[in-house]
């Protein structure tokens, strides 16, 4: 248990999908200009993460690996992130019509984040176990969460202050989540 807990903090905080491991970029800069949507973001990356990851590992594990096929990985969970990310806009769309119109391209682009892609091969190339692999992936899209919802309240105070010309825009937001990587940095020790 205790080595399922260091699992799920060292993903979401240690080696953050966004801030150390770079995958998620694209999102992570686009979707985090209101809190509300970095969080229905956030929020379907979790789902779709987590779920990417329980389906990606029997497949892998029972289906691809016996019949030798398990160079095909890729393109399985590519197919598997595809279907979760559809059924995910299809439950917005019917139910909370107003995320899904704030997230616009993003959701559909949820398919080819590479951190849905990059926490289902990693846990393949870990030879994580069933319950290591859902506990990894929550940790990580927690993590990814954390990133953008932070990201997304300091673009917000950003906006309200007086920031050079030369920095509006890009600039200021790369520097920022360099300063973000930065601080992260100091959870190295915790685990």
């Amino acid at each position: 248990m205790k080595s399922l807990i260091l699992l799920l903090i060292g993903a979401a905080l240690v080696n953050n999908v966004v801030l150390s491991q770079f995958l998620g970029i694209c999102p992570f800069l686009g979707v985090s200009k209101k809190t509300d949507t970095a969080v229905g973001m956030g929020s379907a990356v979790i789902f779709v993460v987590t779920v990417a990851a329980a389906v990606a590992y029997p497949i892998h594990t029972f289906i691809l690996v016996p019949l030798g096929l398990d160079y095909m990985d890729t393109l399985v969970f590519i197919a598997v992130i595809a279907a979760l990310v559809q059924l995910v806009e299809m439950i917005l769309k019917k139910f909370i019509p107003s995320l899904y119109k704030a997230l616009g391209v993003y959701l559909p682009l949820i398919t080819t984040n590479c951190c849905v892609l990059g926490v289902a091969l990693t846990n393949v190339q870990d030879g994580n176990n069933f319950v290591q692999s859902i506990v990894y992936a929550l940790g990580t899209s927690i993590g990814f969460c954390i990133s953008i919802v932070l990201m997304s309240g300091i673009r917000e105070k950003i906006e309200e202050n007086d920031i050079p010309h030369v920095l509006k825009g890009s600039p200021i937001l790369l520097i920022t989540a360099g300063l973000m990587a930065m601080a992260f940095c100091g959870f190295a020790g915790l685990i």
